[in-house]
C-alpha cells in the first residue's frame, strides 16, 4: 500500500511540473516571442486608419456587396465570412448543388461586371477557397471588376489599377501560389482615394 502512495505521488508531481512548463511557462515563452519578433502578426494583422478605427484584418476575407467596391471570393464559411465557422463547403465536382451554385454566380459576376455571356470568369470569382475566409483575389479577377467600380467611384480605370497593383501581394517566398489582391487594403484605399 505505502509502494502504491509513492507511486501516486509521483504521478500527481509529474503532472503539476508538466502543467506548469506546458500550461504557463511555454505559451508565456512562444507570446513573448511572438511579440518582440512579430506584433504585428502575434496581434491579428489587423488593419487601422488613422484614427485608430479596426476595420478588419489582413488574413480574413470579408464580404463587399455595393457596387463601389471589389467583392471577395466567395465564402462557404458559416453566414458570410464567419471565422467561428471557417471551412470548405465540402462539396466535391460531381456535386450538383455545387454546380447550380457555381452557375448562377457565374451569371451573377457576368451581370454585376456588364461581361458578355460567355465572358470566361477566374474560378476565384465564384468558387470559395478551402477555409473560406481567403482575403485575396486574384489580378484576373480585380481586372474584370475593376471598370464597374472606377464607374461607380466615378474614377479612372488607371487610377483604380494602379489602387489594385499597390496592394497586390507577391506569391509567397516569390514562387509559392500566385499573386494576389487583398481585397479589404485595396477597398479602404478606393474609400480615401481622390
Amino acid at each position: 500500500m505505502k509502494n502504491l502512495f509513492v507511486e501516486l505521488r509521483a504521478a500527481v508531481m509529474v503532472t503539476l511540473v508538466f502543467a506548469v512548463v506546458c500550461c504557463g511557462l511555454y505559451p508565456l515563452v512562444v507570446f513573448g516571442i511572438g511579440q518582440v519578433l512579430f506584433p504585428d502578426q502575434a496581434n491579428g494583422s489587423l488593419i487601422a486608419d488613422q484614427d485608430g478605427t479596426v476595420h478588419g484584418s489582413k488574413l480574413l476575407g470579408q464580404q463587399f456587396t455595393a457596387d463601389k467596391y471589389f467583392q471577395s471570393r466567395p465564402s462557404a464559411a458559416g453566414n458570410s465570412y464567419d471565422a467561428t465557422s471557417s471551412g470548405g463547403s465540402n462539396l466535391g465536382p460531381t456535386s450538383s448543388n455545387l454546380v447550380t451554385t457555381v452557375a448562377q454566380r457565374i451569371s451573377d459576376y457576368r451581370t454585376e461586371n456588364g461581361l458578355a455571356t460567355h465572358a470566361v470568369v477566374p474560378a476565384d470569382a465564384v468558387t470559395a477557397s478551402g477555409s473560406g475566409l481567403d482575403p485575396h483575389i486574384s489580378l484576373a479577377n480585380s481586372a474584370l471588376q475593376a471598370p464597374r467600380v472606377a464607374k461607380a467611384r466615378n474614377l479612372s480605370a488607371e487610377k483604380v489599377l494602379a489602387l489594385v497593383r499597390a496592394h497586390t501581394d507577391a506569391a509567397g517566398l516569390g514562387f509559392l501560389g500566385e499573386p494576389g489582391v487583398n481585397v479589404l487594403e485595396l477597398n479602404l484605399a478606393l474609400d480615401v482615394a481622390k
